[in-house]
């Protein structure tokens, strides 16, 4: 699956889950323990809001603390809508997943970049979606995209805070909860 077909349907995930929060909701826990459904938002809003600053060269000592704190204001949604909206504008602009970003841990590939945006939009709509009690509903083309960028990365990924102790699942069960389990989430 090309990246920014595996990017769209993971912008997709978060937006569907995006939908079905309740104006009651916003301080529900989600699958992440330190966050709840807002905290979980914000953390998506910020990166979609680094996109674009990350895309067009800048580093994080440039941005600086422009996106610090909470981004949702009054109504989440439309900081959502908004942030997704430039973050895919971004990707989407020609040459983008070709170039060199550079990110708080040295230079990368922006594919690799965009790969790491798509996983965490893909896991953290599973988390959202969980927390409301809603369908996830992670495409399986769009799983086993995302299996196959972070199984290598695995071992590498243990420890790091990044993501909780992967869960075991059975060998032959469906992409999308082999993905949830291997980070650390409950199936």
């Amino acid at each position: 699956m090309d990246l920014l077909d595996a990017h769209g349907q993971a912008v997709d995930v978060f937006d569907r889950a995006m939908h079905k929060v309740g104006l009651t909701d916003w301080d529900s826990p989600t699958p992440c323990s330190e966050w709840t459904v807002r905290d979980l938002v914000n953390h998506i809003v910020v990166e979609q809001l680094w996109v674009p600053e990350v895309l067009a060269g800048r580093t994080v000592a440039e941005v600086g603390d422009k996106f610090d704190g909470d981004r949702l204001d009054d109504d989440p949604p439309s900081a959502w809508q908004a942030a997704s909206d430039v973050a895919r504008s971004a990707w989407l602009q020609a040459g983008a997943v070709d170039r060199t970003v550079h990110l708080s841990y040295g230079d990368a590939d922006a594919a690799d970049y965009g790969w790491q945006m798509t996983t965490d939009l893909t896991v953290h709509g599973w988390d959202l979606a969980t927390a409301l009690g809603a369908d996830p509903g992670i495409p399986d083309e769009l799983a086993r995209a995302v299996l196959s960028f972070i199984e290598p990365q695995a071992a590498a990924l243990a420890g790091t805070g990044m993501f909780a102790d992967p869960v075991p699942v059975p060998a032959d069960a469906p992409a999308g909860t082999r993905l949830i389990g291997l980070l650390g989430r409950t199936p």
